[in-house]
């Protein structure tokens, strides 16, 4: 799999996305840069039916994720503040690229195809169509 400069990889970033609690990390640091302490307390709102998720859990989701290259942290005296890292993003969709080709062709023909039945359906709606066509 592929690795940037800093030794981040796709395989490292997958593997922590695999948690959903990192997903969901994920998706409240794409709205933007935030302080660990309001990710905790966001996390501890959605997951409280589930009991909760205490700070240090959060913390350890957080290093995980900022190991495998995907959250970038910045220091502002005691407070730490996370956001995405739009490199270890663009690594691992640079992997998921090697795929994007390898659907093209079968919607393209999927397209073609539904297009085929819409003509098909019209012209068996209005035969008259059909005889000045094939007239012409």
């Amino acid at each position: 799999m592929s690795e940037d400069a800093t030794g981040a990889s796709a395989e490292a970033a997958f593997d922590a996305l695999g948690d959903p609690v990192r997903r969901r990390i994920m998706e409240l640091l794409g709205g933007g840069e935030r302080p660990a302490g309001a990710v905790a307390e966001a996390l501890g709102t959605l997951f409280a039916g589930r009991g909760g998720i205490s700070q240090p859990a959060v913390s350890q989701h957080l290093k995980v994720l900022r190991e495998a290259g995907l959250v970038t942290v910045r220091a502002e005296g005691t407070r730490r503040f996370y956001g995405v890292d739009a490199d270890g993003l663009a690594l691992v969709q640079l992997w998921l690229e090697r795929f994007a080709d390898g659907f093209a062709g079968p919607l393209d023909a999927l397209e073609t195809e539904l297009a085929r039945g819409k003509r098909e359906r019209r012209l068996a709606e209005r035969p008259h169509e059909r005889r000045r066509r094939g007239a012409a």
